[in-house]
């Protein structure tokens, strides 16, 4: 009551933005916890292969049941939250993959790890689109890139920063109880968004946007809609990025231990260095793509192009950290994998500017289906390359340098492919949608 009242006393245009804002803090919150979820299985990655006796194929192959459902789960819940409202979709994915996390604690065994991997990767197929989707309800076009780079961020905390306390609790008792914490976590935080978030309710366009459609319920056909060469070149240039944020929820933290020579501790610090990385380049990124928008520039340049410079940025990267070694190697780390993220918060923002406002849920959640196909391939891949290479080390270099190849070829890729303006111009339904800022 006393939160009513007081947001009764301020203008509506404050309280749009201090809600607007508080949704997408608990967005960040619910990504973080998601991300922690899958990041915990490559953390306990030791344990785990000494507890139930696995091989590096093995453990990639586990790994790997997780993408089972994955692009399933993603394509049904964006085409649910197209129909019902964000708020309800989102509680449902959190309850679904924290529930999953808790009967690890009562029965640690392969069929169990690997159920839960299945039932967790259905769940938090859709949580990134569903997440962005929700948050393009209180902010236009022009104004979407830092409000998604902050939601991107909790994805990335959940993967490094959340990394240390999730080895501090695997070391102080059991991988089991890592898993059983974060259930608890995910019910909390499911609780809290019930209790506070509301449904978002931009569905005009924005003032700035001259070449709107006028009617916003105009749709396309999905064959239409997925053949925009723009959606093609984001999911080229996302497909070959997923494929080296897998290695980093995955594998790096063994790829530091085995050919770096680093501790578990150690590669937990690291993992957090790449999260601090990334969370002061996504939003610096997301702020300059969003005021040269505002200036006046083609999403092509003020999207596309700095998405594809800092893909190919990363792919060059990660080839030089695959013949690196000691601090030049934590540098290469935090360099590529905090670049290689930076096609996931303008992706979703390209894709939104050309899918009518009726079918962006589902469009954001065929494009995050399939760009996470690289999914079950990474860490199968980088697993069956580790156990035919001579050594551990030689493998994971050699695992590095094939994901930095391909990397690079997907960045060259979405140079020539991404293009909103010039899609718009060949299909009038095809617009940017927005309202007032909020």
């Amino acid at each position: 009551m006393k939160r009513m009242r007081l947001l009764a006393l301020l203008p509506k245009a404050a309280v749009d933005r201090a809600e607007a804002w508080l949704v997408v803090g608990l967005l960040f919150l619910f990504m973080l916890i998601n991300f922690a979820d899958r990041a915990v299985l490559g953390l306990a990655a030791g344990p785990i292969m000494r507890d139930l006796g696995l091989s590096n194929t093995q453990f990639g192959l586990i790994a790997t049941s997780f993408f089972t459902l994955f692009s399933f789960g993603a394509v049904i819940g964006g085409f649910l939250v197209n129909r019902v409202a964000a708020k309800w979709v989102l509680a449902a994915l959190a309850l679904v993959w924290s529930l999953c996390q808790l009967p690890l604690m009562l029965s640690a065994t392969v069929a169990t790890l690997v159920a839960n991997r299945i039932v967790l990767g259905f769940g938090e197929g859709p949580a990134y689109p569903v997440a962005a989707h929700a948050a393009y309800k209180w902010f236009p076009s022009e104004r979407r890139a830092l409000p998604t780079s902050v939601i991107a961020i909790g994805a990335l905390a959940g993967n490094g920063i959340a990394a240390p306390v999730i080895v501090a609790v695997i070391a102080a008792w059991s991988w089991q109880a890592a898993f059983g914490l974060l259930g608890v976590l995910g019910l909390i935080w499911c609780a809290a968004w019930l209790a506070l978030a509301r449904e978002g309710s931009l569905a005009g366009h924005s003032a700035a946007t001259a070449h709107a459609v006028a009617d916003p319920a105009a749709r396309l056909s999905y064959r239409r809609l997925l053949g925009c060469r723009t959606i093609v070149g984001v999911l080229i240039v996302g497909f070959t990025a997923y494929w080296l944020l897998t290695l980093a929820v995955i594998w790096l933290p063994t790829f530091l231990t085995q050919a770096f020579g680093y501790t578990s501790i150690q590669a937990g610090w690291i993992m957090m260095l790449v999260s601090l990385g990334q969370i002061v380049l996504l939003p610096a990124v997301s702020a300059l793509s969003d005021g040269l928008k505002r200036l006046g520039a083609a999403s092509r340049h003020a999207c596309g192009s700095i998405a594809c410079a800092s893909t190919l940025a990363a792919g060059l990267v990660t080839i030089l950290l695959s013949q690196s070694g000691g601090l030049a190697a934590v540098a290469c780390t935090i360099i590529a994998f905090s670049l290689g993220n930076v096609i996931f918060v303008l992706g979703p923002v390209l894709v939104a500017e050309v899918t009518p406002v009726g079918q962006r849920g589902a469009a954001l959640g065929i494009v995050n289906a399939i760009t996470t196909l690289a999914g079950p391939l990474a860490p199968a891949v980088t697993g069956m390359i580790l156990d035919v290479s001579p050594g551990a080390a030689d493998g994971i270099r050699h695992a590095l340098l094939l994901a930095g190849a391909f990397v690079i070829l997907g960045a060259l890729a979405g140079f020539g492919l991404i293009d909103p303006e010039a899609d718009r111009a060949r299909d009038p339904l095809v617009s940017p949608t927005g309202g007032q800022p909020a």
